[in-house]
This record gives structure tokens, C-alpha cells and sequence, in this order.
């Protein structure tokens, strides 16, 4: 971390004033921070630097300030700053250019405005748990320095009559009002289809509610929603966002990379990653990313700077049996491993039935 002296001039910079002095001594514990393998604070510390820099323009617009929801709002609307990037999620390409260029249209909203154009600002994000939907929104929060306002349903879903569409009006008046991110995660429980047999005739005018908001919303916010089951989702929900992105649980390359991104600092050389790839595949990013953790927990406890193939077999195993996911024996083509990572043979019969091969 930055030493005491590098701190106290940075916080004296900030207090004189001096953008440039501030600056300087930004990018100097960036690079010291790289140098000791923290990648990715290291390029946050320069991105914030940079910002510093540059005077708000109509293409990068001045910060606005987080306040603290207050009242009936507090209930339902939690605000933070969040410092996480795109690059902090691993995407597929084909997303990754998507939100790019729906960060370039926020920016450059003037000018799409001069001919008669918007940019989207309605997403909705679906795909299995732990695929980077939420980071995603922290990442686009982070990108476009916006705050982010994360809708707690819990709080905004109540058994009394009007009341809930009372909140979703306040909600989107501060959607308005107050530019941010507004993260709906898992939408489902509002936007359910109409017409289940379950269905109640306040759950529909919930529903009715939030898609006349969601048609009269002309602010400068976006407005992100997350599903797990983008299948029960009203199809009416679906019309109203201007871009829908399906998350999928990664691949090799994926699987690969979320590894080498986690496990900076460490010795990872020797790894063999077509054992560990097959190893991994089926679980979530985040389930991949917190047995790298792991495996790098016990390296350092075991007075280690290297992760082994077995360390991340096992991690990524008992990661897979913690889930309740591949209990006994995980098939991958030829190969399979057991929840505790161990490597099997299998032979595969027609059916695609896996038969533990006599040793």
C-alpha cells in the first residue's frame, strides 16, 4: 500500500488544490501498486487520476453527488459509489461492446439528442446466478461515475392495497430527479407474467404501474433489472428495455482468464489448464473465482507462492460439492472429477452414461 509520506501529500494536494501535485502522487502509487502485482487497483488508481484531470464537459458530465436516500425512500433505495470497471467483469466480447457503446451514448447524449436520437438506458440482465449481471451494473456505475441506487424489493413489495405502487412512484420521480444507475436485482418478483394462476388483482396493477413509469421514465438515469428466469418475465416487460444481454456460465477461455485475473501474485506456471477448465466447467464465475480464493488461501497459509493444478482441483471440487452441484462424479468428456476434485476415467456409453472405468 502507499506509504504514510505518499498519503499525507496526497491529502494535502487535495486540500491546496494542487490538481497537479495530486496527480502525481496518484499515478506514483499506481505504479508501486503494480509493481506488486495489484493489477487491477493499480488501473482504478489511474482511471480516477485521469478523471481528475479532465474539467466536466458535455461529454463527461460534472459527478453528482451521492445523497443518502431519505424517508419513505430509505426503505426500498440503498446508494454507493462503486469503483469497479467493465474490465472488473468477465464478459463475452459480443456484451462487452454492447455496454461499451451504451456508455459512449450516455456520454455523448447531446449529440445524440440533436438528431432526434436517444441512448439506451433501459437494460435487462439475464443468465444463471453468479454470471457478473450485478457487477456488471457496479461496472457500468463505476465507468460513467454515477452512483449506483440499488432497489431493495423486499422493502418496496408490501401486502397493502396501492401502497406498492405508491413506492414505485416515488422511486421513479428520484429516477428523474437524480441521475445514478438504478439496479432492479431479480426482477421477477415484480414483473412476474400477468395471468398465472397464482395472480392477484393487486399483483397485476403492481405490474401495470411499474410498466407506465417505465414508459413515461425520459430522465437521465439508467435503469438495469437482473433475472434469473427471464422465461416467466411478462412480455410486456421485455418490450420496454432498450437492450436485453443473456448471461451464460463461462467457458474455457473464460474459466481461464477469471483464474489468471484472481490469482495475480501468485506462481500459476505449472498449472495444467485444460484439467482445470474441465475441472470448472458448469460451476458460475463467481463460484470460479472463490475457489481461486481458496486454493490461494491455503498456498499462503502453507508458507506457498504457488498454486498447483491439485490446489485448484480441489478448490474448485469442494466449491462444486459446497453448491450441491456434481455430487460423486462430474462428467467432461472423457474425464470426470469428484466433488473433491480428484481425477477419474469414465467411459461413455451411447446414452451418454458415464461408467467409472475398473483400475
Amino acid at each position: 500500500m502507499a506509504s504514510a509520506q505518499q498519503l499525507i501529500g496526497l491529502v494535502k494536494s487535495h486540500a491546496e488544490g494542487d490538481v497537479d501535485r495530486f496527480f502525481d502522487l496518484a499515478m506514483q502509487i499506481s505504479s508501486a501498486e503494480e509493481q506488486k502485482g495489484h493489477i487491477r487497483l493499480a488501473e482504478q488508481l489511474r482511471q480516477w487520476a485521469h478523471a481528475g484531470q479532465r474539467p466536466p464537459t458535455a461529454a463527461t458530465p460534472k459527478l453528482t453527488p451521492i445523497i443518502a436516500p431519505r424517508g419513505d425512500l430509505a426503505q426500498f433505495l440503498a446508494a454507493t459509489y462503486p469503483i469497479e470497471r467493465l474490465n472488473s467483469v468477465i464478459l463475452p466480447a459480443p456484451i462487452e461492446e454492447e455496454l461499451r457503446h451504451v456508455i459512449v451514448e450516455t456520454r455523448m447524449r447531446e449529440k445524440l439528442e440533436e438528431k432526434g436520437l436517444k441512448p439506451r438506458r433501459r437494460l435487462l440482465l439475464s443468465g444463471p446466478p453468479g454470471t457478473g449481471k450485478t457487477l456488471t451494473a457496479h461496472g457500468l456505475a463505476g465507468e460513467l461515475q454515477f452512483p449506483l441506487f440499488s432497489v431493495m424489493l423486499h422493502g418496496l413489495i408490501t401486502k397493502f392495497m396501492g401502497e406498492t405502487a405508491q413506492k414505485l412512484k416515488l422511486l421513479f420521480d428520484a429516477v428523474k430527479s437524480t441521475r445514478g444507475v438504478y439496479l432492479f436485482d431479480e426482477i421477477d418478483a415484480l414483473a412476474a407474467a400477468r395471468g398465472e394462476g397464482n395472480d392477484v388483482g393487486e399483483a397485476r396493477r403492481v405490474l401495470n404501474s411499474f410498466l407506465q413509469f417505465l414508459d413515461e421514465d425520459t430522465g437521465p438515469s439508467i435503469v438495469i433489472a437482473t433475472t434469473n428466469l427471464p422465461e416467466i418475465l411478462d412480455r410486456a416487460v421485455l418490450r420496454r428495455f432498450d437492450l436485453v444481454l443473456s448471461y451464460e456460465l463461462p467457458d474455457a477461455g473464460s474459466i481461464q482468464k477469471a483464474l489468471e485475473r484472481r490469482l495475480i501474485g501468485f506462481s500459476i506456471t505449472s498449472l495444467s489448464w485444460k484439467d482445470v477448465t474441465d475441472c470448472a466447467v458448469g460451476l458460475s464465475t463467481a463460484d470460479i473465482v472463490a475457489a481461486a480464493e481458496d486454493a490461494g488461501r491455503r498456498a499462503v497459509l502453507e508458507d506457498r507462492n504457488n498454486i498447483t493444478t491439485i490446489d485448484l482441483l480441489n478448490s474448485l471440487g469442494r466449491r462444486r460439492s459446497l453448491q450441491g452441484l456434481g455430487r460423486g462424479v462430474h462428467a467432461t468428456g472423457s474425464t470426470a472429477f469428484s466433488a473433491n476434485g480428484t481425477r477419474q476415467a469414465v467411459s461413455v456409453s451411447g446414452k451418454g452414461r458415464g461408467r467409472k472405468a475398473a483400475k
